[in-house]
């Protein structure tokens, strides 16, 4: 069996040759994956179900290791990345918690039982609705942020010389490093694959699934400036780019955001760049408040790739009138443990509080009672926002659950369950949707499969004919 090496360059390379085609076919791979891991069924080999549990150690050197071992039923693999993020040492399976003061972890067994074993099945989510007519958003005072810029200042082309005398919080790179080790049916290796960008990679295809319906998609937040905000930024382009018009980027460092900004405006990444206008803006700038709201207010989408213990924005910027205006897709894939949050937990609180029909005077978006994740089990134990803002696994749905609807609709023929997936639709593609991720073991394994196979087609990487 030969085994095929891909190193953090071959991989980037790999990465950066994509096209769109290839993009959208390795992202609707991922989603049937999803798909199969929500069905509760052990048939699918994908299935959550039949997923080992991942472990966790930290070490004395305050490292924390992720061992995220996953299966199709036809591959096998387990994924390692280590962070160094301070935690105190101890080892934990996922059922248990890392540090030894917190108490037991939420028990999701009933729920993840009642998931529903068929395709035909749809989720019980519901019925939300949005106002159609427009909204009225906040302008903002361009002088501050001209496209190419961070804190009103030019760094596209050059480095600014006054980048030495900003403070460097937030500039550690906190991009996990470690390795995927990929096993055929035989249990017979054909790939190992450096990780520092696949679970980046992997990770925005996910995102961008729920990203794809979305109707308008005019304006982008992006909060973080590593290897997560760069990925979402650029697949987002790569898959809608003819309708994204400008792209915010927050991030506490100065330096962060000025190199990758000049990362994005490199010449060869013109072709997905396009004429969108990006600009940054740092905690630092003066106008940081104000700002802030307001692109938060204006923003069709919000990407939060941060390691962020503190809301990265007031919960009152969603939750009152105004920012209640139009709906929003929220995505939240920084945070991994439960005392990290992106997104303030009032948000989420808000989000699941659905009252009664009422009637009302004032133009706003309609709750949807739900939050979207990728795992059901790990999310009630590990995402900080699920778990600081009490939500409960029926307030909870799977990014597969969603995409079971999909699948049983497309194969049932046309006017079927019409009814039952109308309010699910409008939401998807209007309302205020939150989709909070912490990773699975079974999105590096597919994704890295198929990354494989483009690098032996193209000839990337180092193969090993008989390991």
């Amino acid at each position: 069996m030969p085994l095929t090496i891909i190193s953090r360059t071959q991989l980037r390379q790999l990465l950066l040759s994509l096209t769109r085609d290839e993009v959208v076919e390795l992202q609707q791979n991922l989603s049937e994956a999803l798909r199969e891991y929500s069905t509760g069924s052990q048939d699918n080999g994908c299935a959550a179900t039949y997923q080992p549990q991942r472990t966790a150690i930290t070490r004395s050197n305050g490292c924390t290791t992720i061992f995220m071992p996953a299966t199709t039923g036809d591959t096998l693999g387990i994924k390692m990345i280590s962070l160094q993020d301070g935690a105190g040492p101890g080892c934990a399976v996922a059922r248990g918690r890392l540090d030894p003061n917190e108490s037991g972890s939420v028990s999701s067994s009933s729920r993840r039982d009642s998931i529903r074993h068929s395709d035909e099945d749809s989720i019980n989510t519901p019925a939300t609705s949005t106002t159609s007519s427009s909204v009225k958003e906040e302008s903002l005072d361009e002088k501050y942020l001209p496209s190419g810029c961070v804190n009103a200042q030019r760094v596209v082309g050059s480095v600014s010389s006054t980048m030495g005398a900003w403070p460097s919080r937030g500039a550690r790179d906190t991009t996990p490093r470690g390795s995927l080790t990929l096993l055929d049916a035989e249990s017979l290796p054909f790939g190992l694959i450096n990780a520092y960008e696949l679970t980046a990679f992997r990770t925005a295809l996910a995102s961008l699934m729920l990203f794809n319906k979305r109707k308008k998609v005019k304006t982008l937040l992006v909060f973080g400036a590593g290897t997560q905000a760069y990925w979402h930024i650029r697949l987002a382009l790569i898959l809608r780019g003819d309708e994204i018009r400008r792209v915010y980027i927050v991030n506490r460092s100065f330096e962060r955001a000025a190199e990758l900004l000049r990362d994005i405006y490199l010449p060869e990444n013109t072709a997905w760049r396009r004429d969108v206008k990006f600009s940054a803006v740092s905690s630092d700038f003066g106008e940081y408040h104000r700002i802030l709201k307001a692109q938060v207010r204006k923003a069709d989408a919000i990407f939060c790739c941060t390691p962020s213990v503190d809301p990265l924005f007031p919960a009152e910027h969603l939750t009152a009138r105004e920012g209640r205006q139009k709906g929003r897709f929220i995505c939240a894939v920084g945070s991994y443990k439960s005392h990290m949050t992106e997104i303030h937990p009032d948000i989420l609180r808000d989000e699941v509080t659905v009252t009664p029909p009422h009637r009302h005077f004032h133009k706003h978006t309609k709750r949807s009672g739900v939050v979207v994740v990728d795992s059901l089990d790990a999310s009630l134990r590990e995402a900080g926002e699920i778990t600081q803002a009490d939500i409960q696994p029926h307030q909870v749905v799977e990014l597969g659950e969603l995409m079971m609807v999909r699948h049983a609709t497309q194969h049932a023929g046309e006017g079927a369950h019409l009814e039952d997936t109308k309010s699910l639709r409008e939401w998807i593609e209007r309302g205020n949707l939150i989709y909070k991720s912490v990773g699975l073991g079974l999105m590096d394994l597919v994704t890295g499969g198929d990354l494989v196979r483009l690098a032996r087609a193209r000839g990337v990487g180092t193969t090993v004919d008989d390991f």
